[in-house]
């Protein structure tokens, strides 16, 4: 793949690499090594989400079983259980999500046939992205192009090393003349080029506007910082805008990604610049992007054969669905970790889950299937899409525990509902 951090030792050596599904870089210079318990450990690499990811792996999960109300069933009567939700299901959701290109294309077959709702376990991340780009289009950069072309990179409202341990290694690398100008906040210190901080404790919002007035519209500001960076930038050979859509909290995100996408094109009109959003964890890039191929909306989306697609990124919101009871069935997918179900979820909606196999069924008055899945770059192969989309990495499995993936459950679901 393209763009890796620099030669490790274990690439010098020669050593099999695995690259990380467990965070949207997809670190791929990784050697696993197993423990004395039979877990797994990256014993070379210096990331805590990985570690901490790794921890929910062990040797009980070859025989974690599929229940049925909590008590342990085989998979076939699991299956069988599950069809018979989804087929008497009138308006389902198949939330969470949480899986490789494989798993939402199946599921995307298995929601036309029962007229489902699709919504990511980061489906208000995802929504105002899309809104933005719907809206206003966006300048997207690449990490290749960060590393080997940014020399000024503008970090906004955000720390990446505290959700992406690996950001600064990734994508600008070590020994090179990089200024990194954090807006918004404090310096990151895992951030290890020349770095400042400017306007740490104001709005961000507050901020945009006025960036956006001066850049797009030339006019006056009372913020000398800002008039300062945009000579920095018109000087600068290419400017990398680096932001995490999830640090804009309320309601109003995707109108901040859209100013700060205003601004980066406003710059390009005589400048070079390009925005990198540090986002779709747990899949979310990988099913957006699925979805979005085999229907032309993105997720919050409701599809049925013979129907008229519907997206609404309002009306189709997990939570909003949950809440007012909307719902009669719920599939929840969660094969990178063991999510727990929506605490909002009416106790006695029907629900399946294909989880983590460390997953733990609560016990509910509704109908509970669970059936334990394959984590993908763990148990099976597969593919991701990269941050920046402009990548599909495929996995590699890291064991050889034996479980089924979220694209063969949804398969054999839809079937089972097809009509003999």
């Amino acid at each position: 793949m393209p763009d890796s951090p620099t030669t490790s030792n274990a690439q010098a050596a020669g050593a099999n690499l695995w690259t990380c599904p467990f965070c949207p870089l997809l670190c791929d210079d990784i050697t696993l090594a197993p423990t004395g318990d039979q877990r797994l450990a990256a014993p070379h690499t210096a990331c805590t989400r990985l570690e901490a990811s790794l921890a929910h792996f062990g040797p009980q999960d070859a025989n974690r079983h599929p229940a049925i109300d909590g008590q342990p069933t085989d998979l076939a009567s699991a299956l069988s259980q599950a069809a018979a939700i989804l087929s008497s299901a009138r308006r389902p959701l198949f939330g969470g999500l949480a899986t490789d290109v494989a798993g939402a294309r199946a599921l995307y077959e298995l929601c036309a046939q029962c007229g489902a709702i699709l919504d990511h376990l980061h489906g208000d991340t995802l929504a105002d992205s899309n809104r933005a780009l719907q809206d206003r289009g966006s300048f997207f950069t690449t990490l290749s192009e960060v590393r080997s072309r940014a020399d000024l990179v503008i970090v906004f409202a955000c720390r990446p090393s505290q959700r992406y341990p690996r950001f600064y290694e990734r994508a600008i690398g070590e020994g090179r003349d990089v200024n990194i100008v954090f807006v918004g906040c404090d310096i990151d210190e895992a951030a290890h080029a020349r770095a400042e901080a400017i306007l740490r404790d104001t709005d961000p919002f507050d901020t945009l506007a006025l960036w956006s007035a001066h850049v797009e519209g030339g006019r006056p500001i009372p913020t000398p910082d800002l008039v300062a960076l945009t000579e920095r930038i018109k000087a600068a050979h290419y400017t990398a805008f680096v932001y995490e859509p999830s640090a804009f909290a309320g309601p109003h995100a995707a109108l901040a990604i859209e100013a700060l996408q205003r601004i980066v094109k406003a710059i390009n009109r005589t400048a070079r610049a390009g925005a990198l959003a540090l986002t779709g964890d747990d899949g979310a890039a990988s099913v957006n992007q699925a979805i979005t191929w085999l229907s032309g909306f993105p997720l919050r989306t409701r599809v049925a054969y013979g129907m008229p697609l519907d997206h609404d990124t309002h009306r189709y919101r997990t939570e909003t669905l949950l809440r007012r009871g909307e719902i009669d069935a719920l599939l929840w997918v969660s094969s990178f970790a063991p999510e727990p179900l929506p605490a909002s979820l009416a106790d006695d909606v029907p629900a399946i889950i294909l989880g983590h196999p460390s997953t733990q069924t609560p016990a509910r008055k509704g109908p509970t299937v669970f059936i334990p899945v394959a984590t993908p770059g763990i148990d099976s192969g597969g593919h991701l899409f990269r941050v920046d989309t402009s990548v599909v990495a495929p996995l590699a499995a890291a064991r050889s525990v034996v479980l089924p993936t979220v694209a063969s459950i949804a398969s054999q679901l839809a079937q089972a509902r097809r009509p003999s």
